[in-house]
């Protein structure tokens, strides 16, 4: 397969307005990569500019070691599966993933071989002779992506390809695509702008915010070590919640907002905190790192809350802070009412501090 490298790639529109800053990603052989940030942050605007179709203002597009910067996009050696499938309605299936193949001239036993392989991975081969129209989200999409496999390219590249579908199937089609990549030993780039399926399906996630890279890393690093505020509240469902604290000395650092108040723990934190002394800074603490509790004590967070969503195994609680709003994912084992004040106890041991101006993580 092939090593992708995007070094300082920039997207200039006409106008001055930038669409992407100064991108620079390595995509290393056989890595699943994903691409993640809300609309409109560039992602799909960088993954067209590794297929080609947006041309590169500045920086160096490499692949396998070749700038492609100026290379057309039918010899980049790269198959793309578009979030609308992009079928062709007025042939079957085979003849839509034999296409490409027939347009390269491909000799037809070896173009009947690739279909016929392709089809049987990902199980769509009694739908060969069928037209679009008779298949469903999932079939079409199956579909799309067979005719991708068929090309045998360098790179796969996938343009938020499950956005379609309902959400029982995307959690199929999520676990299909993450098999297909282990059986094909393929590099291959992702977006999406939905974190849990960058969480469960990347190596390596790629955040983005207004055209620029956030921060990369392992699923589980950008979870438990967010280099901002941004991307602690974007990795994680229910998202990070942010309370603004004050800095306090209570025989030692506490962070607080009058009604009640919360220790950091013994590490290097804490003392980092210091400098914010008479200071507001954003204390983060994940919806699963809180604990309820009948009594308050340390680190207990009083709390009204104001919606409960019944999940079967969990609930989620929507809860009011003072005025700032706070979400508490417990389980089944109490009778939560709406209204009712209640206490949670915060790990302290996970939870996380940003600078109030840079949102920088402490």
């Amino acid at each position: 397969m092939a090593k992708v490298e995007l070094r300082d790639i920039c997207k200039i529109y006409e106008g001055g307005v930038k669409a992407v800053e100064d991108v620079t990603i390595t995509v290393e052989d056989k890595e699943f990569v994903v691409f993640v940030g809300p609309s409109g942050c560039g992602k799909s605007t960088t993954l067209r500019m590794v297929a080609g179709l947006e041309d590169i203002t500045e920086g160096e597009l490499v692949i396998d070691g070749e700038r492609m910067n100026d290379v057309p996009p039918k010899d980049r050696n790269i198959a793309m599966v578009f979030q609308n499938y992009a079928l062709y309605p007025h042939m079957s299936v085979y003849e839509n993933m034999a296409f490409g193949l027939k347009i390269k001239k491909v000799p037809k036993d070896e173009i009947d071989r690739r279909v016929h392989e392709a089809a049987k991975i990902l199980d769509i081969g009694k739908f060969l002779d069928r037209k679009p129209r008779a298949l469903s989200g999932g079939q079409r999409q199956r579909v799309a992506v067979g005719r991708a496999i068929v090309r045998h390219p360098k790179v796969f590249l996938f343009d938020e390809p499950l956005s379609n579908l309902d959400a029982k199937l995307r959690v199929q089609m999520r676990a299909e695509l993450s098999d297909l990549h282990l059986r094909l030993n393929a590099t291959m780039i992702y977006v999406t702008h939905d974190q849990v399926e960058a969480m469960t399906m990347a190596d390596k996630i790629v955040v983005m915010k207004d055209g620029r890279v956030q921060q990369i890393g392992s699923p589980l690093h950008l979870y438990n070590h967010p280099a901002n505020k941004f991307v602690a509240g974007f990795i994680g469902s229910p998202p990070m919640n942010f309370l603004t604290l004050g800095i306090a000395d209570r025989d030692g650092i506490v962070l607080t907002n009058g009604a009640f108040e919360v220790r950091p723990p013994a590490d290097g934190r804490g003392e980092a905190l210091k400098a914010f002394m008479g200071k507001d800074v954003y204390f983060g603490i994940r919806p699963e790192d809180l604990r309820y509790t009948e009594e308050p004590g340390e680190n207990t967070i009083p709390a009204k809350i104001t919606v409960v969503e019944p999940l079967g195994a969990d609930i989620h609680l929507w809860l009011s802070v003072g005025n700032q709003p706070m979400v508490a994912r417990t389980g089944p084992d109490h009778a939560f009412k709406v209204g009712d004040t209640v206490n949670f106890r915060a790990d302290m041991n996970k939870a996380l501090f940003f600078d109030r101006e840079t949102e920088l993580a402490l």
